[in-house]
């Protein structure tokens, strides 16, 4: 490992819990909507019931301690510093794998399955199904530093990212990635360094040629139906964050609150709960995302990734070949913007591995672990 990489052990300052607790104490609410089914946003009684259990019960240093328990490490890369998790599997040929996490995500979003890529012989699988884990936060995310100069898209991100791997000496490595962990993802894909085995993908950004919307199957209208809903109706927080993500920002950063019900949005549009995450991911869980983006006052930095990442597409329409590096596809029932196999085949050449799964959301490795563990073993079954 190289000596720029250094151990980063977390220790929130009690003050800063104290500070929180008394902003949730302090709390002005807004008069109940009337509409409470979820069709303005988050329901008044949903937040005020994850909110009380966030200022009663919610403990945070059990979280600190699980992230202290995988190793977590900095290394600064193009002047930002990267905070990473970094889990070394105990069967020695494991292939390493960097997982890229999205917004309003985390490196928590990988809490499930984790044990399950680490030991696959604890849970079912042999020692070849092992990983050696690299997870970072993305700029501007969690632990990582915030940059202070524009250009950090998602681009900058992957040729960070190959950095990140060559500083932990792997010559040989794969990638996964979902929501904006899977453009940097494609986009490590369509630069094909020598030492990327291959990548997997649980969400596929992509936009549906006119050939393709006149001439969709069943399955496929009803993937078009969904992604039309998306856009209409779930959308709002992408369009405000990819134009004027600093309008929102002081909200992010000064009410706990306000971060909260912002997050909590995404949890109820986009899992696959029928609008109710409670049934999908515990207040832990949520709270423990959410806690990522309070603390280190991430909250206004990660929403401007999207508008990095704007400006980035505008001036530039992206490959226009197929990507040639060999890709694992999974596509889960809950996820609003889908693609089918034939979809996928005309937008990529290697496809190792491609699967639908009727349960499971945009979030598919909280969702549904199983399901997306098994589906990178085959993936990466004949890369290793």
């Amino acid at each position: 490992m190289s000596n720029l990489v250094h151990p980063f052990v977390l220790d929130i300052p009690q003050a800063d819990i104290d500070d929180l607790k008394a902003r949730l104490s302090r709390t002005r609410w807004p008069t109940k909507s009337p509409v409470e089914d979820g069709r303005q946003g988050p329901p008044l009684t949903k937040i005020r019931a994850l909110v009380e259990y966030w200022a009663e019960q919610y403990d945070w240093r059990r979280c600190e301690r699980l992230l202290n328990s995988w190793g977590q490490y900095v290394s600064e890369i193009d002047g930002v510093s990267i905070h990473f998790l970094h889990i070394r599997s105990p069967h020695k040929e494991a292939m390493p794998l960097l997982m890229t996490h999205g917004w309003p995500g985390s490196v928590l979003e990988f809490r499930h399955v984790i044990d399950r890529l680490v030991n696959p012989t604890e849970h079912g699988g042999v020692a070849e199904d092992a990983f050696h884990l690299v997870i970072p936060s993305l700029p501007g995310f969690g632990f990582s530093g915030k940059p202070d100069e524009s250009g950090w898209n998602p681009m900058r991100v992957a040729a960070a990212w190959r950095v990140l791997m060559q500083r932990l000496g792997y010559e040989r490595w794969s990638a996964q990635g979902g929501d904006w962990g899977a453009m940097v993802t494609m986009i490590l894909g369509h630069m094909a360094p020598s030492e990327l085995a291959g990548i997997h993908l649980n969400f596929v950004p992509f936009q549906p040629t006119d050939a393709e919307v006149a001439n969709a199957d069943a399955n496929e209208k009803a993937m078009l139906a969904d992604a039309k809903r998306y856009d209409q109706e779930f959308s709002g927080y992408m369009k405000l964050q990819c134009s004027r993500p600093q309008s929102v920002a002081f909200s992010l950063a000064d009410s706990p609150v306000g971060l909260a019900a912002w997050i909590y949005a995404l949890f109820q549009d986009v899992s696959d709960s029928d609008g109710h995450p409670e049934r999908v991911f515990s207040f832990d869980e949520m709270i423990d995302d959410i806690m990522l983006y309070w603390l280190p006052n991430t909250g206004p930095s990660s929403v401007r990734f999207y508008w990095e990442a704007a400006q980035a597409m505008a001036s530039n329409d992206g490959p226009r070949q197929k990507m040639q590096t060999p890709i694992g596809i999974s596509m889960f029932s809950g996820e609003q913007v889908r693609l089918s196999q034939r979809w996928a085949e005309a937008r990529f050449d290697n496809i190792v591995y491609f699967a639908e799964h009727e349960k499971g959301g945009h979030f598919a490795a909280m969702e549904a672990p199983k399901a997306f563990v098994d589906d990178l073993r085959e993936t990466f079954q004949s890369l290793r």
